[in-house]
């Protein structure tokens, strides 16, 4: 009996600790997540035409650079957490420069 209440009671903790855990990370996300929400901005862009040729051939590029250091990231034993800041770093710069270059008025004629 005092073991299924010992279980009960962490079980309790674990529930009540784990969002606290998720939460405690801010907004980080998943960098496959990231890689999709980047990747379909840029592709909205150019649709839209408000991505311009030499503005998505430079930005593709560097999603392509970008998606190239993640992988040999990974093939050396896994993403350390400085590893993994670096990416969201280069995620976080890349995606502004997706945001300034689709609001720069520079649009296809």
């Amino acid at each position: 009996m005092k073991i299924i209440a010992i279980t009960a009671a962490a079980l309790g903790l674990a529930t009540a600790i784990v969002p606290a855990a998720a939460s405690a990370q801010g907004n980080w996300r998943p960098i496959v997540q990231r890689q999709a929400n980047l990747d379909q901005r840029i592709d909205q862009g150019i649709r839209s035409g408000r991505l311009n040729r030499p503005e998505a051939r430079r930005i593709q590029m560097e999603f392509r650079q970008l998606n190239q250091l993640e992988n040999r990231y990974r093939r050396s034993n896994g993403l350390s957490i400085s590893e993994r800041r670096d990416l969201d770093r280069r995620y976080d710069a890349l995606s502004a420069r997706v945001r300034y270059e689709k609001n720069d008025r520079q649009h296809r004629r």
